[in-house]
């Protein structure tokens, strides 16, 4: 035999040992002197980010191993890019989170063919808290009301990107309600949309309630006027109205049910399901421990940034009862949001 073959079986041989020590490691040994990366589908700044940034102050502590804990962005397609990265190019040995907009679920059933992409196929982690979302409108547009929305010409409302929350939400106020909505595109987190909304660029944002800043909120420079949600949370305004109840028949409440489910997702993080059970394991718990931890809580008050949180095990539920959806009622929200 040649002394390349023999080295090249060598080599092959010591890798797959390697692979089968790391696989032998308990939680604590295989975090014990690494990094846990989370990583945001979004651009620094957004409600995705504090939130991700928020989890990784606290979260390393309660991980068995005590590995320190960084933070990335990968904004693109929404966060689609960043779920992607899990099982395309990112380490699969549990050393990677994604936080990302669960808005993408709905994407991934209308248009299975664009996106090639199943949530079913993550190993969920949890969510932070449900996203409560709500339309609001610059103070300078003089929308207050339902009817104000209605008898308005033109409302300029920004999104990430399509398939996003923010652009669904846009589009079921254009197509399902006929309003008066130009939706535009290309920003590349929260942040930016918010720059563009002090600048007279866009008129509204549809987002989480979360993420609206409370210096808009407490000088009045906003005027909320829908909720996506009929559940009511601390600090929503009482004149806030759902948006179904101006729905005139009951397809048109089913259409908006389904458009809107990925809202009980809010915040959520995932890993790659190729990761050992007993790391996701051990993430799940540590994640769980985290939003009851009273450090993260005492910060999260200070930044405005409520705590819901739903576990790994809920996630998963709410996913298979959004890809459980009837292909007529799939067809006819896929019309609304195209």
């Amino acid at each position: 035999m040649a002394r390349q073959t023999i080295a090249s079986l060598i080599a092959g041989i010591c890798a797959v040992a390697s692979v089968a020590s790391a696989a032998a490691q308990s939680p604590a040994e295989f975090y014990k002197g690494k990094n846990l990366t989370i990583v945001v589908g979004f651009s620094p700044g957004g409600g995705y980010d504090l939130y991700a940034r928020l989890l990784g102050r606290h979260i390393g502590r309660h991980i068995p191993g005590s590995p320190d804990v960084i933070v990335q962005n990968s904004p693109g397609a929404g966060s689609l890019t960043a779920v992607r990265q899990l099982d395309a190019t990112l380490s699969k040995d549990g050393r990677y989170i994604t936080a990302f907009n669960p808005a993408l679920l709905l994407d991934t059933l209308v248009n299975p063919e664009k996106t090639k992409f199943n949530f079913s196929n993550l190993a969920w982690i949890g969510s932070m808290y449900p996203d409560v979302r709500v339309c609001y409108f610059w103070h300078t547009t003089g929308i207050k009301t339902w009817d104000d929305l209605v008898a308005r010409k033109e409302i300029n409302i920004g999104a990430t990107g399509r398939g996003t929350g923010a652009y669904i939400n846009a589009a079921i106020l254009k197509n399902l309600f006929n309003l008066n909505v130009r939706i535009i595109t290309g920003f590349p987190g929260g942040a930016e949309q918010v720059i563009a909304i002090e600048r007279g660029e866009l008129d509204a944002d549809c987002g989480s309630w979360s993420s609206v800043s409370p210096e808009w909120l407490r000088e009045k420079k906003i005027n909320p006027v829908v909720t996506f949600t009929p559940d009511k949370v601390e600090g929503l305004p009482e004149n806030i109205r759902y948006l179904g109840d101006f729905a005139k028949t009951q397809e048109q409440k089913d259409i908006l049910s389904l458009l809107t489910a990925g809202g009980e997702l809010g915040r959520p993080f995932v890993m790659s399901q190729a990761v050992p059970a007993d790391r996701v394991e051990a993430i799940r718990r540590a994640f769980d421990a985290s939003l009851k931890d009273p450090m993260l809580l005492g910060e999260a008050a200070k930044l405005n940034a409520p705590i819901l949180p739903a576990r790994g095990e809920r996630a998963k539920d709410i996913i298979d009862r959004i890809y459980s959806a009837s292909p007529d009622l799939v067809g006819k929200a896929k019309k609304i949001i195209e």
